[in-house]
């Protein structure tokens, strides 16, 4: 994808601040970090999103997820972790290349994972599921 800005980063044309690289993945820092250490995990071919990459880019970047998730968590003496991948503007995705964040978390650190919606009402949440299960026949 000639306009990705993680292609480019990928293949060398934009600098960062590398942190890990494998044959399937490159880890580097965002560089608008919710906390110091922030890291982005990137599969080197290209995939908008969890929604379009193939099960094998997949499983091949988690690997990395593992070691980059266990490097920043020590290196940078967190608290806690938190993994996560935005899909689609409405939750958050502005760069349309899957990443994965691996945020280190500390001690009253301010951040806010997401707040709660209302609970489910009597019988909804049997109704929602079924929806869910549903899908699954028309991804077969």
């Amino acid at each position: 994808m000639d306009d990705c800005i993680f292609c480019k980063i990928v293949s060398g044309v934009i600098p960062e601040a590398k942190i890990y690289e494998d044959e399937n993945a490159l880890a580097f820092l965002d560089a608008n970090p919710n906390n110091h250490g922030h890291t982005l995990v990137v599969p080197k071919i290209h995939a908008k999103n969890i929604l379009d990459v193939t099960e094998d880019t997949l499983s091949g970047i988690m690997p990395a997820v593992k070691k980059v998730s266990k490097a920043v968590f020590e290196g940078m003496s967190a608290a806690g972790l938190n993994i996560t991948i935005n899909n689609e503007r409405p939750a958050g995705q502005v760069i349309f290349h899957l990443h994965i964040h691996i945020i280190p978390r500390f001690t009253d650190d301010g951040l806010k994972v997401w707040t709660r919606k209302t609970p489910y009402k009597n019988g909804e949440m049997e109704l929602v599921a079924e929806k869910i299960r549903a899908a699954f026949h028309t991804l077969m």
